[in-house]
């Protein structure tokens, strides 16, 4: 017999329960890494502990080497040495390679690493002295050298696969051949062997570089805090948050999805963690709203991508940018602002522009968290970032800052979480999963500093400049055109680290040289190798949140596309005014200003992609002129967004005009045509 209706209508709902999204995140991560066990394992714990504790030192100079002063080299080598040996312990050399256990070759291999790097550790001082790095270089250096440069593509190709290590290794023995004569604009000052080997391993602009001097300053201590984040239970706190203040919206489920992505992608900086942590909370959660799978899918792809654009803590890619510009991570981080805002408010309109087309409905307040309760629980996480925003920004520690908050964090968790607190074991994993994640960071960026002592070896990046200047016959607009579908062809099959690198190299001389601003510039060449990440045919974030909802990858990859359509647009739009980055004379009141601009034209773009325009309705009303009025409004929102002035021939005021002069007819007549439509709708549906 089947419950009466009075029966269902005193019955409880049920409330939704969400768990840690990192309770198991070993267990998360891609099934090609072995699980190192035993001795291995505490090889690992131990050489993480003290890598941590080097960096401490370092950043704190608590002199742990009694009367002995440590270079910075002799750090970078240092941590080099602990962490890049266990590369070949973590990821196997081969798809069949065993997982189970460690073959005879790779331990060779670690030995062989970590003795080229204590080796080249103690020459470095030698180096400095003698200036070795240009010539003079002792044989047993040479050979050493040669050994850590044929070790790092490996490790290179085993942390970033074979597409990176193609894209990597002709540059890197490119300054052996530089003068050739078929090279063209690329022909530059030759070495020989004995010189690059020395230059590479001994200068600070190759192995010791930009890359790993990142990770050594900052890297380190903000890897160290979004791990501490995730161990004592702030994803949970985040995710229920996010379906406390978003769920019962219009198509609550995808919003909560894409609020929860950016607060966790805040902790871990990783667009496929992300997708693989908050993926599994929201996508079953949005099938169940009535979001088709892929859809679904796109939705979290997108949402996760922009983890490594959302300050506090970014992605590794955004401490390189500091170093790149020798500026500090806090105006990176705060140039990542508005930027960020963008991204995530373009989304938000996508999807409620989607939900109300579709008819999608919020969830019940009766089955979400209690916002009260939720902050009442984790109200220590809100104390820490802001702890950390602070040092950050008013007392521009940035090195230390990622330290005392996670202390902090650690303190009050111990002293307010039961469920959470730590135990010698949880100590244990969470050096564990620092150390993977170093590992990982170390074969990738020392790989990479190579590229970057090539061209700085040859002295051929001027020159390109030029040429690429030439090309583009010195007009900005074409260049940017240039450098994105460059950016997005290089991001298929680099990491965004790795493709930043490329670019910044190679095109960013080319764009400051026409007077763009440098911050904007490399924003702009970071915001397109991201996008590669939902953008097919290699799109990661898609294929991954497309095993977690069990739909077609490729399908769901053009899905992402489609939903983050307007993220392709948001990178010409701080390039052609740097207040979007707060850069520039008076940056904050112009840059809200601009926002607020890009904020109304991304709303009319949304509803011209999505069909459904917000304060008119449904343009399926509107009958054969609905993809008319779809296109105009997408232009006119686009033009509307577009700052002025700068290199554009139009100054703001002209822009904004132009815009208004599309949308305004466009609305009037998409609003009387939608409510035409209305009352006849309702008169056939009379009873």
């Amino acid at each position: 017999m089947s419950p009466s209706a009075s029966d269902s209508a005193v019955a409880p709902a049920q409330r939704i329960e969400f768990d840690d999204p990192h309770a198991n995140m070993q267990e998360a991560e891609v099934t090609r890494v072995r699980t190192l066990r035993a001795g291995w394992r505490w090889a690992l714990v131990v050489a993480t502990a003290v890598t941590i504790l080097l960096c401490i030192n370092q950043q704190f100079s608590l002199r742990f080497f009694i009367g002995y002063t440590q270079l910075n080299t002799e750090y970078f080598y240092l941590l080099i040495a602990l962490m890049l040996p266990f590369t070949f312990l973590i990821f196997p050399g081969t798809g069949s390679a065993p997982l189970d256990r460690i073959p005879w070759y790779d331990i060779l291999l670690f030995a062989v690493t970590f003795a080229c790097a204590i080796l080249l550790m103690r020459s470095v001082r030698k180096a400095a002295e003698a200036g070795w790095e240009f010539g003079g270089a002792p044989t047993d250096v040479i050979v050493a050298g040669v050994i850590m440069w044929v070790v790092l593509m490996e490790a290179l190709r085993r942390t970033g696969g074979w597409s990176l290590l193609f894209s990597v290794l002709p540059f890197t023995v490119y300054p052996l051949f530089a003068d050739a004569k078929w090279l063209g604009p690329f022909r530059g000052t030759e070495s020989t062997l004995e010189q690059a080997t020395a230059y590479h391993v001994l200068s600070g602009e190759s192995l010791l570089g930009i890359p790993i001097q990142a990770f050594a300053d900052t890297v380190i201590g903000f890897l160290v805090f979004g791990t501490a984040l995730m161990m004592t239970g702030a994803g949970k706190f985040f995710i229920n948050l996010s379906f406390a203040m978003c769920g019962t919206f219009r198509g609550g489920a995808a919003k909560v999805c894409i609020f929860a992505s950016g607060l966790l992608g805040m902790m871990s900086g990783s667009i496929i963690s992300n997708v693989l942590t908050a993926g599994t909370m929201t996508i079953p959660v949005m099938k169940k709203s009535g979001f088709r799978a892929s859809y679904a899918a796109a939705i979290e792809a997108c949402a996760s991508t922009g983890a490594v654009l959302a300050p506090p803590v970014m992605g590794a890619t955004a401490f390189v940018i500091a170093q790149f510009l020798n500026v500090s991570y806090a105006e990176v981080a705060v140039a990542a602002i508005i930027p960020a805002t963008l991204y995530y408010v373009g989304l938000f309109m996508q999807v409620d522009s989607y939900a109300a087309r579709h008819g999608l409905k919020g969830i019940p307040r009766a089955e979400l968290p209690k916002v009260w309760d939720t902050i009442k629980d984790g109200w220590y996480y809100v104390f820490v970032i802001a702890l950390l925003i602070v040092m950050l920004l008013y007392f521009k520690r940035e090195s230390h800052a990622p330290f005392y908050a996670t202390a902090l964090l650690l303190v009050l968790n111990q002293l307010f979480s039961k469920d959470t607190r730590w135990t010698f074991g949880t100590i244990n994993k969470f050096l564990e999963v620092n150390g993977r994640t170093f590992v990982e960071l170390v074969g990738i960026l020392a790989g990479c500093g190579l590229l970057i002592g090539a061209f700085s070896m040859t002295g051929v990046v001027s020159s390109l400049a030029n040429d690429l200047l030439r090309i583009a016959g010195d007009n900005a607009l074409l260049l940017l055109v240039m450098c994105a579908f460059t950016s997005l062809v290089l991001g298929l099959g680099l990491t965004t680290t790795a493709c930043y690198i490329f670019l910044a190299i190679l095109v960013a001389p080319a764009l400051e040289k026409l007077g763009l601003n440098k911050m904007a510039v490399h924003m702009f060449i970071f915001y397109w190798g991201m996008l590669s990440s939902i953008t097919p045919p290699v799109a990661i974030a898609s294929f991954a949140a497309a095993g977690i909802a069990g739909s077609p990858a490729m399908k769901t990859g053009w899905e992402s596309m489609w939903v983050g359509s307007i993220i392709y647009f948001i990178p010409f739009f701080f390039v052609l005014n740097p207040a979007l980055v707060l850069q520039g004379p008076s940056p904050y009141l112009e840059g809200l200003g601009l926002m607020a601009l890009a904020g109304v034209g991304t709303l009319f773009i949304c509803g011209g992609i999505q069909g459904y325009q917000v304060f008119v309705g449904d343009l399926r009303a509107a009958g054969v002129l609905e993809w008319p009025l779809r296109v105009l409004l997408v232009v006119g929102g686009f033009v509307i967004a577009t700052p002025g002035g700068g290199i554009m021939p139009l100054s703001q005021m002209q822009i904004t005009m132009l815009g208004l002069a599309i949308l305004v007819p466009t609305v009037l007549v998409a609003l009387f045509l939608v409510r035409r439509q209305a009352p006849a709708a309702n008169q056939l549906h009379a009873p």
